[in-house]
C-alpha cells in the first residue's frame, strides 16, 4: 500500500529548493546503510521527516516499527492485529494505521509514539489502505467481493464514518488508495494482486468520492501505486509488464513509462517528483531511480545478501519510502531465510559517480610523478568543479593534503607531485559531490625504492658460562630521521616468551646495547623500522649458555695422589656413591660416563642418563663386584636434546677419579 503527503513546511521547501543559503557547514554525506528489524511481515513504510523517523507495518506480528533515519529501532506501537496501510498527517504528529484485525483505524502520536485513539470502522469492514485527502482520512475496506471506499472526518466534534462511498462498487476487495498534497482533491485506487490490474479516480473535494475516470489496464497482479506531486499521474508497480507504467489521472491513458525489469512490486514519488521503482528480482538491480517523465535511471540498487541464506536479498511489495528531502530512500528487504532488513540508500537522487585513479607503478625518490584520472558520471560536471588529493607514505599515514584538483567537463584531471618518501605511496583523490552526482573517491599506489641501511648485532655463535653477563650492541648505519632500535631477547624454551628489553636511539657511534644473563642459549633480534628514504631492516645473534654441573664422590675410605691426579679410594665391597648437582630444567637428565685406564689409555666403561630432582640434584650408587687395582673416573654431562631439552649447550663436568682395593 501506498499514500504521500508531506506537511506544508515541507512543500514550502521544495518549491524553494533552488535557493542557495550561505552560511552554516552542510551535514556530510552519510554512507548506504543495512540493519536487521524484527518484522514477521511488511504491509507499508513512510517516513517521518519532521522526527527523522520510519514507520513500517508488520501485519503478522501485529505492530508499528519505529527506526531512526539510520534504520535502528527505536520504539514498537503493538495490538495491532493485522496493521496493513499507514498514513502521516499534514504536521507529522499523527500517523493513521489501518487495523483490519480490529475493524478500526488508530492513531498514533508520533512524537511520544503511542496510541492515542481508535475509531471503529464497523464490523466486518477490515480497513486495509487510508490516505489524507480532501479534508478526510479516506481508507479501502471490505472482504472478498464486498470491497469499497470509506472515509473518517475528524474536523468536527464527533469523528464520522462514512462507507459505501463508491456507489458504483468498483472493487471487489479493499482498494489501496494514493494521495498527495499538490492535488488535494484528487484520490487514485486500485487492488492489490488483481489482473488485470484495475484503477480509478475520485475527486473528493466536495467530501464524497466522485469517480471521475476507471480503466483496466494491460498490467497484472498489482502491488503498489503512488500519484505524482502535481496529482497529474499515477504511477503503478505491477508483476507484469516488466516496467513502471505512469497513468494520466484526467482520463487513465499511459503516460511515461519507466523500464525496470521482472517483477515490479513497489513504487514511490518524492516530493520533487523523483520516482523510486523498485522490482522483485534475484539476478537485476532492485530499485531504479528517474526524474520525473524520463526513462533513463538516474541509479540502480542492487541489494547483496543479509546472513547466511542464499541469493541476494530481495525488495518487499510496497517496501519503498522517500525522506521528504529526499536526502534519504528506504527499503525493506528480505533473504530466503525470511529475515527483513530496511536499508537506507542515501544519494538516491544523484547520478552515481566513481573515480579511477592511475599513477605509475614505480617512481624514484624525490623524482616528480603525474596522477592522472577521471570522476565518472552521467552528464557533465559543473564549471570550477574540484577533487582532493592526499598523499598517504610512511611519514604522513594520517594522508597529507595535496593542492586540490580541477575537473574537466568530461571529470578527467591530471596533476603532479614529487613523493618525499619512500616505501608505498598511495594517491587518493576524493569528490565530494554536487547537485547531481554522489560522492566518490579513487586511489593509486606508487612503489618508491628506499636505501638499505647496515645493521649489525655482535656475539652470533658465541658460548658462555651459565650465568655470564654478556653485552650485546647493535650498531646502525646511515639513515635519514629515524634512529632508533628495537632489541628484543628471546632465551630458548617455550616458558620464556621473546620480551622487548630496549627501545631507543643510538648513540653518536650509531650503538645501542642490552645486557643479557645468559642462564640459556639466546637470540637476540636488533629491529630498524625504516624512515622516509631508508627500508626497515632486522638482524639476529644466537649465542649460546652452557649450564652449570658438578660431581662429587662419597664412601672413600681415603684420598691419595697417583702422579699429579687425586684419587678416591674404596674397599672393594664398598658401593661409590655419585652426587651430581645441575642447573635445573623440566625434565630435564644427566648424563653419567664412567671410563676405565688400561695400558696407558682411558677406555669408555658405559653411560647412563638419569633423571634431575626438581633441586637440580642425582644420588647415583656403582653397585656390583669391583675389581681392585684398576683407575676409573666418572664426569656428569648436559647433552643438548638427549638430556631432555634443547635450551643449553651441551656441557662436561670435570673428571672425578677413584680406585678399588682389597
Amino acid at each position: 500500500m501506498r499514500t504521500r503527503r508531506i506537511s506544508a513546511a515541507t512543500s514550502l521547501a521544495v518549491l524553494f529548493s533552488s535557493v542557495v543559503l550561505i552560511g552554516g557547514a552542510a551535514n556530510p554525506a552519510a554512507a548506504d546503510s543495512t540493519k536487521v528489524i524484527p518484522a514477521a511481515s511488511v504491509g507499508d513504510i513512510v517516513a517521518d521527516g519532521v522526527h527523522k523517523r520510519v514507520f513500517i507495518s508488520d501485519p503478522t506480528g501485529g505492530k508499528v516499527l519505529v527506526t531512526d533515519y539510520n534504520g535502528a529501532v527505536v520504539g514498537t506501537i503493538a495490538s495491532l492485529p493485522g496493521v496493513t496501510g499507514l498514513e502521516l498527517s499534514a504536521d507529522s504528529g499523527t500517523l493513521y494505521a489501518a487495523v483490519p484485525g480490529a475493524d478500526a483505524i488508530v492513531t498514533i502520536d508520533t512524537a511520544g509514539l503511542t496510541e492515542s485513539a481508535r475509531y471503529a470502522t464497523g464490523e466486518g469492514t477490515d480497513p486495509k489502505h487510508p490516505a489524507l485527502a480532501g479534508g478526510k482520512l479516506w481508507f479501502g475496506y471490505g472482504a472478498a467481493a464486498e470491497g469499497n471506499i470509506g472515509s473518517l472526518d475528524l474536523s468536527g466534534a464527533e469523528p464520522v464514518v462514512t462507507l459505501d462511498q463508491d456507489p458504483n462498487r468498483t472493487w471487489y476487495a479493499a482498494p489501496t488508495l494514493a494521495s498527495t498534497p499538490g492535488a488535494p482533491g484528487t484520490l487514485a485506487a486500485g487492488i492489490e494482486g488483481q489482473s488485470p490490474a484495475q484503477l480509478a479516480v475520485y475527486d473528493v473535494a466536495s467530501g464524497t468520492a466522485t469517480q471521475t475516470a476507471q480503466v483496466r489496464t494491460d498490467g497484472g497482479n498489482l502491488r503498489d501505486l503512488a500519484l505524482s506531486p502535481d496529482g497529474q499521474q499515477v504511477v503503478v508497480a505491477s508483476g507484469y509488464p516488466y516496467h513502471h507504467q505512469a497513468y494520466r489521472t484526467s482520463d487513465l491513458t499511459p503516460g511515461t513509462t519507466y523500464p525496470s525489469d521482472a517483477y515490479p512490486n513497489a513504487v514511490d514519488i518524492a516530493p520533487d517528483g523523483t520516482v523510486a521503482a523498485g522490482i522483485d528480482g534475484s539476478y537485476e538491480p532492485d530499485v531504479y531511480v528517474y526524474k520525473q517523465d524520463t526513462t533513463k535511471p538516474i541509479r540502480t540498487y542492487d541489494f547483496p545478501n543479509t546472513g547466511t541464506s542464499s541469493g541476494s536479498d530481495l525488495l518487499a511489495p510496497a517496501g519503498l519510502a522517500w525522506a521528504p528531502d529526499t536526502s534519504r530512500l528506504f527499503a525493506v528487504t528480505e533473504n530466503s531465510a525470511g529475515v527483513r532488513s530496511l536499508r537506507v540508500l542515501t544519494d538516491a537522487v544523484k547520478s552515481a559517480s566513481t573515480v579511477t585513479v592511475s599513477a605509475p607503478a614505480k617512481s624514484a625518490l624525490g623524482k616528480k610523478l603525474t596522477v592522472t584520472g577521471r570522476v565518472k558520471s552521467d552528464g557533465t560536471f559543473p564549471a570550477g568543479a574540484k577533487a582532493t588529493a592526499t598523499r598517504t607514505d610512511i611519514e604522513s599515514p594520517k594522508g597529507k593534503a595535496l593542492p586540490s584538483v580541477a575537473l574537466k567537463s568530461d571529470g578527467s584531471f591530471s596533476f603532479t607531485d614529487t613523493p618525499t618518501a619512500g616505501g608505498q605511496v598511495t594517491y587518493k583523490v576524493s569528490y565530494a559531490g554536487d547537485a547531481t552526482h554522489s560522492a566518490a573517491s579513487g586511489s593509486d599506489k606508487v612503489a618508491v625504492p628506499r636505501t638499505v641501511t647496515s645493521l649489525t648485532l655482535n656475539h652470533n655463535k658465541a658460548l658462555y658460562s651459565y650465568g655470564a653477563d654478556v653485552t650485546f650492541t647493535a650498531h646502525l648505519g646511515k639513515t635519514y630521521k629515524n634512529r632508533t632500535v628495537e632489541l628484543w631477547v628471546d632465551p630458548f624454551g617455550s616458558d620464556k616468551p621473546n620480551k622487548l628489553v630496549r627501545t631507543g636511539k643510538v648513540n653518536s657511534k650509531g650503538n645501542l646495547s642490552t645486557t643479557v644473563d645468559m642462564t640459556r642459549d639466546t637470540t637476540v633480534t636488533a629491529v630498524f623500522k625504516g624512515d622516509g628514504r631508508y627500508t626497515s631492516k632486522k638482524v639476529t645473534s644466537t649465542a649460546y649458555a652452557k649450564v652449570k654441573v658438578s660431581t662429587s664422590v662419597s664412601k672413600q675410605y681415603k684420598t691419595a695422589k697417583i702422579g699429579k691426579t687425586s684419587y678416591r679410594y674404596f674397599h672393594k665391597k664398598t658401593d661409590p656413591v655419585f652426587t651430581t648437582t645441575m642447573t635445573y630444567y623440566k625434565n630435564r637428565a644427566h648424563k653419567l660416563s664412567l671410563q676405565l685406564y688400561y695400558q696407558g689409555r682411558w677406555y669408555d666403561a658405559g653411560s647412563e642418563y638419569f633423571k634431575l630432582g626438581t633441586s637440580g640434584k642425582s644420588i647415583v650408587t656403582l653397585n656390583g663386584t669391583h675389581d681392585t687395582g684398576y683407575r676409573m673416573r666418572v664426569r656428569a654431562s648436559y647433552v643438548n636434546g638427549t638430556s631432555g631439552d634443547t635450551v643449553n649447550s651441551t656441557t662436561h663436568g670435570a673428571w672425578q677419579y677413584f680406585i678399588f682395593t682389597k
